[in-house]
């Protein structure tokens, strides 16, 4: 079985920093001190719907204040901004997030991140009861993970028995008017909103749910009004860590929300989801090694949400089989019939844009599915405008999960220069252009499958094509010549008076461009044909051949043909027939491809 490379690098990182043994349990909640403070989880979410893990991210523990950004956004949604910001503010306290801290004379909190904000806005869900506006937050949390949450009743008692400075809250913000309600039941609620056990796999859908613009990418329901998300987001940017919020932002550069239960919630938006579990807390009651995991990961994919922005665009230009797309080397009936035979076994992908994580994972994961029946999967990076080591160290992870199950990765489309970790180690082979690239795709295809390096002139498919006269008679005529490699054999301009039947060797046709610069319209193997034109209308060589290797070829001279008169009649009507039939099957072939490029 393969491993996705983004589980991979999930895995490294979360190896390297379980050995962080800093921070502590939260201990003011009687009940959270049970917690194991071994426990250490990851997960991603993308807004695809899939989720990678590593970890402790399936053991549950309570949301604690990572719920007040999803109540803040029901109470947005419940009553409109012009209402809610007229009972709480959106500035930084800079305080902990159990301060008393309200604006003098309004009473206002600051923000709706710390608790006295968080308790105002639980008293702003509306609802027929205190067990409808409860059901109404369970129901909330619940669509933004995916499945069915619940509260923990021993986590609640305690915060219920020990809850006095919050109840202390509730009361200066009643007295200040910010509502209405029994303190003891708004406290409550908010104190059960504080339990509700959630898993690390849920806190990343949870935030790739804000990240998708408050649709679950899961289940596709729609939690929270698109023009509300932008101002949760914004809360969580500036709010959501606390006093740490500055340092945060400026090292992480992700709106995010931490809970004195271990968790840190972090959001890339339009891309992807962070959830991370880790019971220790630093100074500030942020996980330590969730600040810490969120850290390498912004900095190792450039998460950070205040960079250039990406033009982000779907990262799979095209994808194809080497049965629908080839080089330009002409081959053999019998290597023709290999490639389409068993093109499906190399595939394609033509990548574009710049390559981010979210981006690149579906090429990550479209690459593990066809690892399942591939012998070789070609990645095209022509069409990529850049990526950061993190994306290229994937790619490297990738090669070597592959190699594990027995399938080459080949990239092409980069420079001489460019550097890959990992590629060397993997043995991924490297290309500058996509064409030689499928030229060495089909060569280890053939390898595998030879057809023959070289071919006599009877075996020749033109040859073998003839009645038995006519191939006696073109045996006559037919000049057997030698070219060393690197040679000329035609060149542009040169009168059409023979037509070649390569035997042995290859050859290459190609246009000078510019300079020293050539473009190949195709190359030659033994069992084709060049100069054809010669017996279709004897206009001037429109290319150059060279011969790439040392070469064997029989000349067919038109005068020899001529000379014959009418004994030439029936061998001049069958080649032309067999060349006209090839040059069907290789238009065929083109159609096919142009096809499959559109497509």
């Amino acid at each position: 079985m393969v491993t996705s490379p983004i589980t991979l690098v999930l895995q490294q990182l979360h190896g390297r920093l379980s050995a962080l043994r800093s921070g502590e349990v939260a201990s003011y909640i009687p009940e959270l001190t049970r917690a194991n403070s071994e426990h250490f989880g990851i997960c991603v979410a993308t807004l695809g719907g899939e989720t990678y893990e590593v970890g402790d991210a399936d053991v549950p523990f309570t949301i604690q204040s990572i719920s007040k950004p999803f109540i803040y956004g029901l109470a947005l949604d419940d009553n409109g901004v012009d209402a809610v910001t007229s009972k709480l503010g959106v500035e930084p306290s800079g305080d902990a997030f159990n301060a008393i801290s309200l604006e003098p004379g309004s009473g206002r909190p600051r923000n709706p991140m710390i608790n006295a904000g968080a308790i105002a806005t639980a008293s702003l869900v509306r609802g027929e009861s205190s067990d409808d506006r409860l059901r109404r937050v369970l129901a909330m949390l619940s669509a933004y993970a995916g499945r069915p949450l619940t509260v923990d009743e021993a986590v609640f008692r305690s915060e219920h028995e020990t809850g006095h400075r919050n109840r202390a809250i509730g009361h200066l913000l009643r007295n200040a008017g910010i509502f209405s309600d029994d303190v003891d039941d708004v406290c409550d609620r908010y104190f059960r909103q504080c339990s509700v056990l959630v898993t690390c796999n849920d806190l990343a859908m949870m935030a790739a749910t804000l990240a998708n613009r408050g649709v679950n990418p899961r289940t596709g329901e729609r939690v929270l009004s698109g023009e509300n998300v932008g101002r949760v987001l914004s809360v969580m940017s500036t709010c959501g860590m606390y006093d740490f919020a500055g340092a945060w932002i400026y090292r992480v550069g992700m709106p995010a929300k931490s809970g004195v239960g271990g968790g840190v919630l972090a959001v890339l938006p339009g891309q992807l989801g962070i959830g991370v579990f880790s019971p220790r807390l630093d100074e500030y009651g942020n996980s330590f090694r969730g600040v810490a995991a969120c850290e390498a990961l912004s900095a190792n994919f450039g998460f950070h949400v205040l960079r250039p922005p990406l033009n982000l665009v779907g990262s799979v230009r095209g994808s194809f089989q080497l049965s629908k797309v080839r080089s330009k080397r002409v081959r053999t009936p019998a290597e023709a019939r290999i490639l389409d035979d068993r093109g499906d076994e190399v595939v394609l992908l033509q990548l574009q844009g710049p390559l981010a994580l979210s981006t690149v994972e579906p090429v990550l994961r479209r690459a593990l599915q066809e690892a399942g029946h591939a012998r070789t999967l070609l990645l095209d990076f022509t069409h990529v405008d850049g990526m950061n080591e993190g994306v290229a160290a994937l790619v490297g992870l990738l090669a070597h999960e592959l190699r594990r199950v027995g399938v080459a990765l080949v990239i092409c489309g980069v420079s001489e220069g460019d550097d890959w970790d990992g590629a060397a180690e993997a043995s991924v082979m490297l290309f500058a252009t996509q064409e030689a690239a499928l030229e060495w795709c089909e060569e280890e295809l053939l390898e595998s499958a030879p057809a023959g390096t070289s071919v006599t002139l009877r075996e020749h498919p033109l040859v073998a094509e003839l009645d038995p006269a006519a191939s006696a008679l073109l045996e006559q005529i037919a000049v057997h010549r030698r070219f060393a490699a690197g040679s000329r054999i035609l060149s542009r301009g040169d009168p059409a008076d023979a037509l070649y039947l390569l035997t042995a060797g290859r050859v290459e046709v190609s246009l000078a461009v510019t300079g020293e610069r050539r473009h190949r319209l195709s190359t030659l193997g033994p069992g084709t044909v060049f100069g054809e034109l010669a017996v279709m209308d004897e206009s001037p060589r429109s290319a150059d051949v060279d011969a790439v290797t040392d070469v064997e070829a029989y000349a067919v001279p038109v005068a020899a043909l001529s000379a014959l008169e009418g004994k030439t009649r029936a061998l001049r009507l069958q080649l032309v027939e067999s060349l006209a039939r090839e040059l069907a099957q290789r238009l065929r072939r083109a159609n096919a491809e142009i096809e499959a490029l559109a497509g």
